[in-house]
């Protein structure tokens, strides 16, 4: 490679602010690197996912976990509707609206009781037993996993 090429290569790296060009010619190549004197910034690592917070402030407390125990001991016998996957549970179709099902209503089989949205798809779950729901075991916008119990229903 031409040394005036070379020379015009460092002044263009100079009046750029370019930090380093790599050029090829055939089976010839030159590679300019300028000197920074910025040091390298260390990257933190990534921050920890923060826990989960129940919306609206619901804290959990102690008294609220024999009470959910036995609730899911009485569901045991019943028949529990249960999330075919990963994603946020939704009870009514829009924010505001009212909810697909209430606690106490009799359903058919095939209605929607509530949305799930995985990558920014919206499912829905329809209900695949007719009876009443007796009871709810997600809150609205809640993750949920593959196979968590989200209603129960008596015939």
């Amino acid at each position: 490679m031409d040394m005036r090429k070379i020379r015009k290569l460092i002044e263009l790296i100079q009046s750029t602010g370019v930090a380093e060009i790599e050029i090829r010619e055939g089976e010839e190549s030159v590679r300019i690197t300028r000197e920074s004197k910025i040091t390298p910034m260390m990257m933190a690592p990534p921050a920890m996912p923060a826990a989960y917070m129940p919306p609206e402030g619901k804290a959990e407390t102690p008294a609220s976990k024999p009470a959910e125990a036995a609730h899911h001991a009485d569901a045991a016998d019943k028949h529990t509707v249960k999330a075919p996957m990963v994603g946020t549970v939704y009870l009514s179709p829009t924010p505001g609206a009212k909810p697909f099902v209430e606690i106490g209503q009799t359903i058919k089989a095939g209605d929607v009781i509530c949305l799930i949205e995985a990558m920014k798809m919206f499912n829905q779950i329809e209900a695949d037993k007719a009876g009443v729901i007796s009871a709810r075991l997600v809150d609205n916008g809640t993750p949920v996993e593959f196979n968590q119990p989200l209603f129960v229903i008596e015939e």
